[in-house]
């Protein structure tokens, strides 16, 4: 599944730089790992729990 739209740009640029494209992929990373990454903040980390809770997903 495709990392959603919400969590903006500076977020998506984050996570595709870590290889990260899906939501099964983010779900394998701690919510401190993904905070830790330059542009991934407190919006992206909520938008992130919406969807994972949509598709039975979790942070690691």
């Amino acid at each position: 599944m495709e990392l959603p739209r919400g969590i903006g740009q500076p977020a998506t640029r984050a996570l595709n730089g870590e290889g990260i494209t899906s939501l099964e992929q983010a779900a394998a990373y701690t919510e401190a790992q993904l905070l830790a990454m330059h542009g991934v903040g407190p919006k992206a980390i909520r938008v992130l729990r919406e969807a994972f809770a949509e598709h039975g997903l979790d942070f690691a």
